[in-house]
């Protein structure tokens, strides 16, 4: 490791980091989508359940996209304002 100072091994660390936690919103993505596309196709089973499916889907699509958010903030703390660096 000649040549690398130790700060600069922490920033390059953390952008790796950081890009790792935006594979996170990838998940979500998915996530949501199968959410969604399980709710049509439970309401075009089942047409007269149409309203409580609807609140379980967007209550499954908050939870989800909570995690994408706290990955996004893990990643801009992790860029702009790290802890381990000077």
């Amino acid at each position: 490791m000649t040549g690398i100072t130790p700060e600069a091994f922490i920033m390059g660390m953390s952008a790796l980091a950081a890009g790792l936690a935006m594979v996170a919103m990838a998940g979500v993505g998915i996530g949501i989508g199968f959410n969604a596309g399980k709710t049509v196709e439970s309401t075009a089973r089942q047409p007269e359940a149409q309203g409580t499916l609807l609140k379980v889907m967007l209550v499954g699509v908050a939870l989800t996209e909570t995690a994408g958010i706290f990955a996004l903030i893990i990643s801009i703390i992790l860029l702009f304002a790290n802890p381990y660096a000077q």
